[in-house]
């Protein structure tokens, strides 16, 4: 840990530094660092005078016996190690190089409709109570409203640590069966719904855009009314014509902060095209069969005729889909870090 110790050295002798507070954005990213780097030492601390503890505690129990209380410690001391090293693990499970970052989350119904444009809507439920189970913070970047329910498509900045180690699990095709509500007979249908999940990136220089690739059009945002709609033409879509990304943002009140925001986002989504080109590459050099995951379909959600959601990378299986459109996901995020960091 020697190397955490250092860098926790560094970043302290920063934030000394008399023009620290200059530039605020930069500031604030130290520390955040700074925080992350001394709970991640803290936990490493902790697990190893746990073990010494533990040592001591099983000395005693031999020399008591049966009978002795150090057997009860011991056997306390043993749980919390337990639980303590499998948070440490899925610290360490968090070490790509974007899996501290903020998340960008994009949700698109697939062919159906209405009823998968109702499903697209339960997943955007479904992830901002995840949010906040987690304390982090789910903001609106771009959102339009399906025509008769459920919604044709939403972008959410999630904010908080590691939000997108976590959430780039959900990545992938989501499919649904259920007794449709929209259906007068009562049938059964299958809807699916794609999750599109990116690092906010906020160093602009990680990738160089060259202005001559956009084509920026501005329009009036969309949205069934209220005070989040815009009225005038403020609402932005970029494209960027060599790679044919398309982004939008029409939550902001001006213009030039919903520029700003689409930006961020192109900017990201370009990120995540080059790591993930990157990744290929590397798979390619070790020999691996390397599975393309954007038609695949990651997890599927059975309310009828039984209640279980499954993901299929991973085999993880809830009974309870009440409890996961409410939020819990965590199951499958910690099973698929470690399937796929093993």
């Amino acid at each position: 840990m020697s190397g955490k110790e250092a860098e926790i050295a560094r970043l302290e002798e920063v934030m000394s530094e008399s023009d620290f507070w200059d530039d605020r954005d930069k500031a604030q990213q130290v520390v955040q660092d700074l925080v992350r780097l001394k709970e991640e030492l803290g936990s490493f601390l902790k697990v190893e005078d746990q073990t010494g503890d533990l040592e001591v505690w099983y000395q005693l129990s031999q020399e008591e016996g049966e009978e002795g209380e150090s057997k009860g410690e011991l056997v306390k001391g043993i749980k919390e190690l337990k639980d303590n090293l499998a948070k440490l693990e899925l610290e360490l499970l968090l070490s790509g190089p974007y899996d501290k970052n903020n998340a960008i989350i994009t949700l698109h119904p697939g062919a159906g409709g209405t009823e998968s444009q109702d499903w697209a809507e339960m997943l955007y439920r479904m992830y901002t109570r995840w949010a906040e189970k987690r304390k982090f913070v789910a903001e609106i970047l771009d959102y339009l409203p399906g025509e008769e329910a459920g919604i044709k498509s939403v972008t959410l900045l999630v904010k908080g640590q590691n939000a997108y180690g976590y959430l780039k699990a959900e990545k992938g095709v989501h499919r649904l069966v259920r007794i449709s509500p929209f259906d007068a007979s009562g049938r059964r249908h299958t809807s699916f719904a794609s999750a599109d999940v990116i690092p906010e990136v906020e160093d602009m220089e990680e990738v160089k855009i060259d202005l001559a690739d956009l084509k920026i059009d501005t329009y009036r945002a969309g949205g069934a009314g209220g005070q989040h709609v815009n009225k005038t033409d403020s609402a932005v879509r970029i494209t960027h014509l060599p790679s044919g990304i398309v982004v939008q943002c029409q939550n902001e009140r001006s213009q030039i902060s919903n520029r700003q925001a689409a930006m961020k986002i192109l900017t990201s989504k370009l990120v995540d095209r080059k790591l993930a080109e990157q990744e290929v590459e590397m798979a390619n050099i070790r020999g691996e069969q390397q599975e393309i995951g954007w038609g695949s379909q990651i997890r599927s959600y059975v309310f009828h005729p039984y209640s279980l959601v499954k993901d299929h990378r991973t085999n993880v299986e809830v009974g309870n889909v009440d409890s996961v459109m409410d939020g819990q996901l965590d199951q499958f995020m910690e099973a698929y870090l470690r399937r796929f960091r093993a």
